[in-house]
């Protein structure tokens, strides 16, 4: 294990309790704590997140370089994830080299995206490379290469199957986050935020939002109770990852009719009611009986981060907000994991109090998410290395599923209200 993840977790000798070899389950009887950080936490996450970040450097685009295997361009496990990261770190620290760097990667991953990736979204396709290029461009002042990341993202913008709905056979793109529609035009609206709306213009945009509702009241079709549903090979999912959490974060974000409001509004509220009646949580998929998921791609912790974007949506809404609260109590109750990254571990759970703490102002929030990064400040070792499969080991420095999702939470905590989980929120 690298020295600065050894460096990260030092104060801490043992595993935490409870850890069972190649799975993810809770950890029982560990309350997180922030109070044994230095005098100054917030300066000792931003050294801690630097640190980390250069050794996600060295461990990902120095290591691909260096190794001659195929490069994985996306941001969810791939070398986009480290170009994020960059981002990230220079939007904390302000160091340009950082910024120089993020652009670099993320020619190297556009020259791959273009020939390989089969999948337009941000997380996991071609769109996250284009829109992150554009955005590191426009920062570099590279006026050139702006528009030419630019040029390549409205082409994919025009794909037909983005847009065809039901009525005409437009079963074929998903719709989810990681690897459909909504993946899609989470991508646009980063690149809208960060160069000005209308550099993808709502006429290309505002028909795949209408798919992506068709789609939904499609495949709600055989129950009334749910305004919009979607499946994912097959599967009926409810989570932020492929299902209805990650796809109503995104429509969120768009002009709605009325009507389109009221089925969003339904459809969140349905989620609401089949929650497990003992302990708050939301099952990973229509009709799941097991109580099993604790985490952003799954469960209580996605869905605060959706809700509370839902309680800003709709304000005069109260409900949202009140269910956007018992999820973070969730999360705080038993969110603590067995892994570190953004889609399954700490990391990602972290991120809930960061929304709930924007979204209400409550100081609990700043100290449960400092307590959850001030737990993976003392255990990052243990938790990457105790068990670690094959897979866990090739992605153990990625943004989703490894340590740079850990990097990207450290710079949160330092100003929590820039904080937004990368990827899901904007």
């Amino acid at each position: 294990m690298s020295s600065v993840v050894g460096y990260l977790a030092s104060s801490s000798s043992s595993s935490p309790e409870g850890h069972d070899e190649g799975n993810n389950e809770r950890l029982d009887f560990v309350r997180p704590t922030n109070s044994d950080l230095s005098l100054n936490p917030g300066e000792t996450f931003i050294r801690a997140a630097v640190s980390l970040k250069d050794q996600v450097v060295k461990a990902t685009w120095e290591g691909e370089r260096s190794s001659g295997m195929g490069l994985d361009p996306t941001v969810y496990t791939g070398l986009l994830g480290t170009a994020f990261t960059c981002l990230r770190s220079y939007e904390a620290t302000g160091n340009r080299q950082d910024l120089l760097l993020c652009a670099e990667i993320a020619d190297n991953c556009a020259a791959v995206a273009r020939v390989s990736a089969r999948h337009v979204t941000f997380l996991c396709g071609r769109g996250g490379v284009y829109a992150l290029g554009a955005v590191v461009a426009n920062l570099v002042g590279d006026h050139q290469r702006l528009d030419l990341y630019l040029n390549l993202f409205l082409e994919v913008a025009k794909e037909k199957a983005l847009s065809v709905g039901p009525e005409e056979g437009g079963f074929g793109m998903s719709y989810d986050l990681l690897y459909g529609r909504a993946g899609f035009l989470w991508a646009a609206l980063f690149i809208n935020k960060h160069l000005g709306q209308e550099n993808v213009p709502s006429e290309l945009l505002m028909p795949i939002v209408n798919a992506v509702l068709a789609g939904g009241r499609a495949g709600a079709s055989d129950n009334p109770s749910c305004p919009l549903m979607y499946r994912w090979h097959g599967t009926r999912y409810l989570g932020a990852a492929n299902g209805l959490a990650g796809i109503l974060q995104v429509l969120l974000h768009f002009p709605l009719s009325e009507e389109d409001a009221e089925d969003v509004k339904g459809t969140l509220r349905y989620m609401m009611a089949n929650r497990f009646p003992h302990s708050g949580n939301y099952p990973s998929s229509e009709g799941n009986p097991r109580d099993k998921f604790v985490q952003w791609s799954h469960g209580a912790a996605g869905m605060a981060i959706t809700l509370c974007k839902a309680s800003q949506v709709f304000p005069g809404d109260r409900d949202f907000r009140d269910a956007a609260i018992e999820a973070g109590e969730v999360v705080w109750k038993n969110g603590l994991l067995k892994k570190v990254g953004l889609a399954d571990g700490v990391a990602g759970n972290a991120y809930a109090f960061l929304s709930l703490y924007r979204l209400t102002g409550e100081s609990i929030y700043e100290e449960r998410a400092k307590a959850f990064a001030s737990f993976l400040y003392h255990n990052a070792r243990q938790l990457v290395t105790a068990g670690q499969t094959t897979h866990a080991a090739e992605h153990a420095y990625s943004l989703f599923q490894g340590l740079a999702g850990t990097a990207c939470l450290w710079f949160d905590v330092h100003v929590l209200e820039n904080s937004r989980f990368p990827g899901y929120e904007l």
